[in-house]
């Protein structure tokens, strides 16, 4: 008896640790990250190391000497309390700089008894830059030099410092030819390059084009003017600039001939996904169940992803929601997202499958159409908890004949032959009029929709039209036409708002133009400098509402 409560004891003890086991290993694992993973081979880049558990002992990095220098790290420890329970974490940061081009593998880290989990780091051949003899210089580049209409190119500004400068200032390339929407993608970005042997530290701003039309892009040089601080004397103010830009856009390719009706969507990547109120292939009629479709695209904005239309079947009602839009921001550039919402209610109890969703786009890195799809799904409908089921009929029983009783029948065959035919004529009727009412009705043609940045496009051309003929009203209607449909949610009311959310040269001309309003009648205008303004502008970001947040202190340390 002792012997197998001990038995007994045991089992719950190895119970008790097999479930704390995962609980352990999950607590003290170590997270790695990198701050940038797409490099050039000059260039230093940021690894996080992050336990979760308070480890004293130091990562074991020397793995990473084999394809990276590495730099001095730092160490930061962090508690939090959450639901009464506290956690403690430490983060180690190293910066590091590759050796050699390539898709270049940091492997797992050793901290402690755990490790982290492996990342890989794409690294660039170095770009073209002046020599490392010049103290300060700015180059532009892009990823694209030939795109597509409505395809991201990513504009890249890098100023190059080896000694401090004060006052900088950086100017941004102005655009000319088609019509382009600028975004910035992302917040500026600093880092260290070594070229010729010198060090440089490096501020990065990127900018997201997406042209409206086919032509050409051209960009002007951007220019970077400061004060370089040397021998601890201040020069005059020197200005530095970079190269101009020209990116042919190339007009929009036909859809495929299996999809003749499909959205233009360029993109670098797409994923469809989707996720449901709650597990499992059955719902039960009369109750809800929510539907989520997800379409996420690297290299678009969210507002320019087609609506899903949602799949139908016989035996469910599907009502659509407003859908949610948002992006982020990664090293190839601004993923927009899109996601639609429905809700499905079973009205018949079976078996429904909901058809596959199929969504075209087109693959700007491999110059083709790809279709993302989601298969096609079976739910079945259960019968709701309040109905009762239909008992059959019960036909009636013919009274019992007595053996020695005779029966008599009057039958009159013309006429059970009379009301058979009636019957049968009734039957037709009524089966070639259910025919008639469930044959697919016509639907009216719905009337051809504009896509948004055509809608857009249109509102900027008639912005500068009525510019370059000096009429300030129709200037005016036409900017507030395109803040609806930039800010659909929250349009400026003025063109005086609108100037707070564009950038310069064009919210300085948007200011003198809502100042007209305030000036002595009969005021002099010249819409020559807003025409060209409108070729050139950026969407700012709530983040960035003054001009001293756009470029952080260009102060390497001393």
């Amino acid at each position: 008896m002792v012997k197998g409560k001990q038995m007994s004891g045991c089992r719950i003890a190895l119970t008790v640790i097999a479930v704390l086991l995962p609980v352990v290993e999950a607590w003290g694992a170590v997270v790695a990250r990198v701050d940038r993973p797409d490099v050039e081979l000059n260039e230093s880049f940021t690894l996080e190391l992050t336990a979760d558990s308070n480890i004293d002992i130091a990562p074991d990095v020397s793995a990473l000497e084999q394809d990276f220098f590495v730099g001095q790290g730092s160490q930061l420890s962090n508690t939090t309390i959450v639901n009464g329970q506290i956690r403690r974490s430490r983060t180690w940061t190293f910066v590091l700089m590759p050796k050699r081009a390539g898709q270049l593998v940091i492997p797992p880290i050793t901290v402690g008894s755990e490790q982290s989990n492996p990342l890989t780091v794409s690294v660039r051949e170095a770009s073209d830059a002046p020599p490392g003899e010049a103290e300060v210089f700015i180059t532009s580049e892009v990823d694209f030099d030939e795109t597509y209409v409505q395809a991201q190119v990513l504009l890249r500004v890098k100023i190059y410092r080896s000694v401090a400068t004060r006052q900088p200032a950086l100017r941004d390339p102005t655009l000319g030819g088609v019509e382009v929407l600028v975004e910035l993608a992302g917040d500026d970005r600093s880092y260290e390059a070594v070229i010729d042997g010198t060090v440089y530290s490096v501020v990065e701003r990127v900018f997201a084009l997406y042209p409206q039309e086919s032509g050409e892009i051209q960009l002007s040089p951007a220019r970077f003017e400061a004060r370089v601080l040397r021998n601890g004397r201040i020069t005059g103010r020197k200005i530095y600039e970079s190269d101009p830009i020209t990116v042919k856009v190339l007009p929009t390719p036909p859809p495929p001939a299996s999809y003749p009706n499909a959205t233009w969507l360029p993109a670098r990547d797409l994923q469809l996904s989707e996720d449901w109120s709650r597990d499992g292939e059955e719902i039960t009629a009369g109750e809800p169940l929510t539907r989520h479709i997800t379409v996420s695209a690297l290299g678009q904005l969210e507002t320019q992803i087609p609506a899903i239309e949602p799949p139908t079947a016989p035996g469910v009602n599907i009502y659509p929601d407003k859908p949610d839009l948002s992006r982020r921001v990664e090293s190839a550039g601004i993923r927009g997202v899109r996601k639609e919402q429905y809700a499905l209610i079973g009205v018949a109890a079976g078996t429904v499958v909901l058809p596959a969703v199929e969504l075209p786009w087109w693959n700007i890195e491999a110059a083709e159409w790809r279709v993302a799809r989601l298969p096609e799904r079976a739910l079945t409908v259960l019968p709701s908890g309040d109905e009762t089921p239909v008992s059959p009929a019960t036909p009636a029983v013919a009274s019992a004949v007595e053996p020695g009783e005779a029966v008599v029948e009057t039958v009159d065959s013309g006429f059970w032959r009379r009301v058979a035919e009636l019957l049968g004529g009734l039957w037709l009727v009524t089966l070639v009029g259910w025919w008639w009412s469930s044959r697919p009705k016509r639907k009216p043609r719905a009337p051809e929709t504009v896509p948004l940045h055509k809608q857009q496009a249109r509102c900027l051309k008639a912005a500068r039209k009525a510019a370059l003929a000096g009429d300030a009203k129709a200037v005016r209607s036409a900017l507030l036409d395109w803040g609806r449909l930039q800010w659909p949610d929250d349009a400026p009311r003025s063109v005086g708002a609108l100037a707070t959310r564009v950038s310069a040269p064009l919210a300085g001309e948007l200011e003198a133009l809502s100042s007209l309003s305030y000036g002595p009648a009969g005021s002099d205008w010249d819409g020559q400098k807003l025409a060209r303004a409108l070729r050139s502008f950026a969407v700012l970001a709530d983040a960035r509402e003054t001009d001293s947040e756009l470029l952080p202190p260009l102060m390497p340390s001393a």
